[in-house]
């Protein structure tokens, strides 16, 4: 704790933030300058007008005038009747070049004094200009005559209410005698006096959560409120937000520690049931929603949203009861739950957390009955939805780790628990070394408290572009991987660290006996030491062995249709080899003539019965990271593979897995999961009462981020971008070279200079394209004033091992300023999973594209520390500049601004592209290992098509009813389908077809990728 007059990290973290946004706004209007070598015009990008005689002589349209604009205005609704009486305040300032007769034989240019006057008006119902004699007196007394200005206020009673544009227009001439440059500099405009009603903002519907009221909105600027009737323009939009806490209830918050919840847990579960109990009460009652509608004058449909809300929240109290009962009464699953707490605790040790925040406690509470009651569960789609940064990976870590014990207690002691995956190309290493350390502290629980069965493990499943599909023993295609490939096996390490010990030496071996790619510690105080860590990153490894959480891509599901030994993943394998450590058997097939997938295996399946029923292999939760990222032809797509999957663990098992979701907005979240999976949605936790408040948060005065939006005037985004980015570093070097000075302008204690340093020393800019991420990198090397700036740049494009040392230097920055990482060029790939306490400032290089992804991305700086993020909008984009004049609004109420997910699975173009996987897939898992015999040749299939009466319209019937396109309005569908099979079968039933395997029949081969959408086109020499 910080004692009187002692700053605490976070409040020199604060100040420092401040004094940064200072500086960078001062480089972009000149302030502090007295004197530039280079014209004013092309330096500065904020507080500058340009005349309205050159804006008309250009391209006259409101996309050029915002470019480079020739006046700033404040919109008004005025809340009295013409005339208006109001007072008006203009400040500026001119930058004058010497004349060549002048002192300065350079001809450099000055900047004039402040030019402040007040001019008072009563303004009629047609408007008027005023002020401009006034304004023109004041330019020439200050060394800068032949500029002037005016006041000049639009009245636009065609409005439902009038509105007043209050206006300050830049009226020189564009060229004069002796006038060097037309703009005017450091521009700001007050108004005062004016009784004014706030506008509604209209890009947003009426809801009971939201205050839509707008008090004024800027033109090419921002609007501070000052007084109730005193309005002043900004250059930059700033909006500062705030951290939660997690608990608002007045009573005490229950001890929710891994330590108390492992030993004792159920008196304050209840605990906290209880207080959950008494607030909705308090909150959502019947009597409590009379009352906020008669104090905030409800209108009929808000107040009907409401009570459809309150149904969903006392329902996820129900949910929680529940799930206490079952902990009460079945004691497998208290015990899972204990051991699981047990576990976190043992993986949490040193990291500065020992508890959990309620709201992820509520959420286990409320998932829990998918363990004892999958058939009822698995038909629901619970999707985890909290600010980013508060937990939400470790949320369902522990739902996980639950469940992966339950299954040991209750006789499944091998095989997957959970299939997680991740909807980009390239898999966060930070979120899987996550998961390799809960599941290493699951592991030692294990062990102590023998729990019978395989021990856990976790699984790496991306594919050739981050570790090897197989390894073989001598290559016959380029991209094959052998144990003597070059970077092997080095290149494709994946831990960050040990999971069980946190030692950063680990060694990459491949153990030809075992055929195994292997993380080894070198700790020799590890418990793991001498064996290799249960860790498997090789896709045949991860069919051979089935571990206990498998990790991956949303892309790899399309191997499904493509490979036999995918079964172990929705379903039981074949048998175990013969051969001690060669793992699960498949189907036979030509490289494995005994169903091993270890090259040239001398053993074959045994005739041992399963450890366990067959039916339990099949995985209890699919795990979905980042659901809204699931859209467009992705979604489509995948929406078809989910399907598949459930069809064959069905087939195969007689269950289907429990979903599990996390995802940055709710809008339309509902059908979002009834298109991709079938099922119904239902979210955790619901949103409270009023926006940002709920049980489970409440928002505190420490800082979080603070967003500014910055339209740049007259010069390109790039040039603002690095002007932007040299101020942030300048900032942090002259902190580097002269502490004391820096420590005196910010308001800082000098015992926070080397916090600051490395909090602050790295930024990011963020391109929406790879384009403006390559092409920033490039810029920062050549357009900046400040040396040795270093960049790095994280995109899908950047190796895999690339990735694990920029993330390692992030992490443990070297010790010299100097040598450190100084700016991360950075795409989407960044916005997912990229955890590191270090980056919190960040440089937007215009406007996402979706909200979601804006709001994913600024997540990424101040997750510890106060966070800085400029977003530099493309003004003339329509999009960024409505964003722009809402700027607060945006992001205080950012998930409504959320965009529905365009999704559907009814394209008839995305059916062609993904029926072929799936008849292969139904081939390859259920005809085939059903018919003892292998089915991977068409002559094969044929043969078993022939004796088992397989026709082509009842397959069709089949896929139609697997994919969901079984109902009245998909005739045309079913068409497709069937008209698909009988080509298929056409091609099957001909001896003559030079089809080598099944998946080579029919009009297209099954998809590799899920994203796999657009055909390649052919190129020629």
């Amino acid at each position: 704790m910080s004692g009187p007059g002692v700053q605490s990290e976070e409040q020199a973290c604060e100040a420092f933030v401040a004094w940064l946004d200072r500086r960078v706004v001062a480089a972009g209007r000149g302030d502090g300058l007295d004197r530039l070598e280079v014209a004013p015009s092309g330096t500065f990008w904020l507080g500058r007008i340009a005349c309205e005689d050159e804006v008309r002589q250009g391209a006259a349209d409101e996309r050029s005038e915002r470019l480079d604009p020739c006046a700033i205005a404040i919109r008004l609704r005025p809340g009295v009747a013409a005339p208006w009486s109001m007072t008006v305040t203009v400040r500026a300032r001119a930058w004058v070049k010497d004349p060549k007769d002048g002192p300065d034989p350079q001809r450099r240019w000055w900047r004039s004094d402040l030019v402040e006057e007040t001019v008072s008006m009563l303004v009629g119902a047609r408007g008027g200009t005023f002020g401009d004699k006034q304004l023109a007196d004041a330019f020439a007394a200050v060394g800068a005559p032949g500029l002037s200005a005016e006041v000049r206020v639009d009245v636009e009673d065609w409005h439902r209410q009038t509105e007043l544009v209050v206006q300050l227009v830049n009226t020189s001439p564009e060229k004069a005698p002796g006038l060097t440059d037309s703009h005017l500099y450091e521009t700001q405009l007050e108004v005062a006096g004016l009784a004014t009603t706030p506008f509604q903002l209209e890009a947003l519907p009426d809801s009971f959560r939201y205050d839509r009221d707008v008090p004024a909105y800027g033109v090419n600027v921002g609007v501070e409120v000052l007084a109730h009737d005193v309005f002043r323009t900004s250059d930059t939009v700033g909006t500062q937000t705030y951290r939660p806490a997690y608990w608002n209830a007045p009573t005490t918050q229950p001890d929710l520690s891994f330590a108390t919840l492992a030993a004792d847990p159920l008196p304050q579960l209840a605990a906290l049931v209880d207080a959950l109990a008494a607030y909705d009460t308090e909150h959502w009652s019947p009597t409590a929603l009379d009352a906020r509608q008669g104090a905030k004058r409800w209108a009929p449909p808000m107040r009907a949203e409401a009570d459809r809300a309150a149904v969903e929240v006392f329902a996820e109290l129900d949910r929680l009861r529940i799930g206490l009962e079952l902990l009460r009464t079945r004691p497998e699953v208290l015990r899972a739950f204990q051991l699981m707490n047990k576990a976190i605790a043992r993986s949490a040790e040193g990291r500065g957390y020992t508890t959990w925040r309620p709201f992820q406690v509520g959420f286990l509470l409320s998932t829990i009955r998918c363990l004892t009651e999958p058939d009822e569960e698995s038909c629901r789609v619970d999707t985890v939805w909290f600010a980013t940064g508060g937990g939400k990976t470790e949320t369902y870590l522990g739902l996980l780790l639950t469940a992966a014990f339950f299954d040991r207690l209750t006789g499944k002691i091998v095989g997957v628990t959970a299939w997680s995956r991740f909807p980009l190309r390239l898999l966060s290493l930070q979120q899987t070394q996550r998961f390799a350390d809960a599941l290493a502290g699951a592991e030692m629980v294990r062990r102590e408290e023998g729990v019978k069965g395989s021990p856990f493990s976790l699984g790496f499943l991306v594919g050739q572009a981050g570790t090897p599909n197989k390894i073989v023993p001598k290559p016959e295609k380029d991209d094959d991987v052998t144990p003597d490939s070059p970077g092997m096996p080095d290149k494709y390490r994946v831990l960050l660290h040990c999971p069980f010990c946190r030692d950063e030496n680990l060694e990459m071996r491949f153990d030809h006996k075992r055929w195994k790619l292997e993380h080894r510690c070198t700790n020799p105080a590890c418990p793991t030491f001498g064996t290799a860590l249960p860790m498997y990153i090789v896709d045949q490894e991860v069919f051979r062995f089935l571990p206990t959480v498998v990790v991956g891509t949303l892309d790899k599901a399309a191997s499904i249709g493509l490979q036999q030994a995918m079964r172990g993943l929705v379903g039981p394998p074949r048998s175990m080899c013969s051969v001690e450590w060669h793992g699960f058997t498949y189907a036979d097939r030509s490289k494995a003539p005994n169903g091993c997938l270890v090259p040239g295996c001398q053993g074959g399946p045994t005739s041992k019965p399963f450890p366990m029923d067959p039916k339990r292999f099949g995985p209890s939760l699919r795990l979905q990271d980042e659901l809204h990222l699931l859209r467009d032809s992705l979604g489509a797509v995948d929406s078809h593979y989910e399907s598949l999957l459930d069809h064959l663990q069905y087939e195969l098992c007689g269950t289907r897995a429990k979903i599990v979701a996390s995802s940055a907005t709710l809008t339309g979240y509902d059908r979002q999961v009834d298109v991709l999976y079938q099922r119904q949605g239902r979210v955790f936790p619901q949103p409270g009462p009023q926006a940002g408040e709920s049980f489970w948060t409440v928002p505190t005065t420490k800082p979080l981020r603070r967003y500014v939006a910055v339209a740049p005037r007259g010069v390109t985004l790039e040039h603002v971008s690095d002007r932007t980015l040299d101020t942030l570093q300048r900032c942090v070097r002259e902190l580097v070279d002269d502490p004391a000075t820096v420590c005196a302008e910010a308001g800082v204690a000098p015992e926070h200079v080397a916090l600051l340093i490395s909090l602050y020393g790295t930024d990011v800019v963020y391109g929406t394209t790879l384009y403006d991420v390559e092409a920033a990198g490039r810029s920062l090397g050549s357009n900046n004033t400040v040396e040795g700036i270093n960049v790095e740049q994280l995109t899908g494009q950047t190796d895999f091992d690339e990735v694990r040392a920029i993330l390692e230097r992030l992490d443990h920055p070297e010790d010299d300023f100097a040598d450190r990482v100084h700016v991360v060029a950075a795409s989407s790939m960044l916005s997912h999973g990229v955890d590191v306490d270090r980056l919190n400032t960040m440089v937007m290089l215009g406007l996402p594209l979706t909200t979601a992804e804006f709001i994913q991305t600024t997540a990424r700086v101040g997750r510890r520390f106060p966070g800085l993020v400029y977003v530099l909008h493309k003004i003339g984009r329509e999009r960024d500049a409505q964003t722009f004049r809402l700027f607060e609004q945006y992001v205080r109420q950012g998930d409504r601004f959320v965009d529905a997910i365009p999704i559907t699975r009814r394209s008839r173009r995305v059916l062609d592209l993904t029926i072929a996987g799936v008849v292969n897939a139904r081939t390859l898992m259920i005809r085939e290992p059903a018919s003892h015999q292998r089915l991977s040749t068409p002559a094969k299939l044929r043969e078993y098509a022939r004796n088992s009466g397989m026709t082509s319209a009842a397959e069709a019937a089949e896929v139609a009813t697997v994919l969901g396109l079984d109902g009245a309005q998909d005739s045309l569908h079913r068409a497709q389908i069937a008209e698909w099979l009988l080509a298929w079968f056409v091609d099957l039933m001909d001896p003559t077809n030079k089809a080598k395997f099944v998946g080579d029949l029919g009009p297209r081969n099954p998809m590799i990728s899920l994203r796999d959408v657009e055909a390649s086109s052919p190129i020629h020499d």
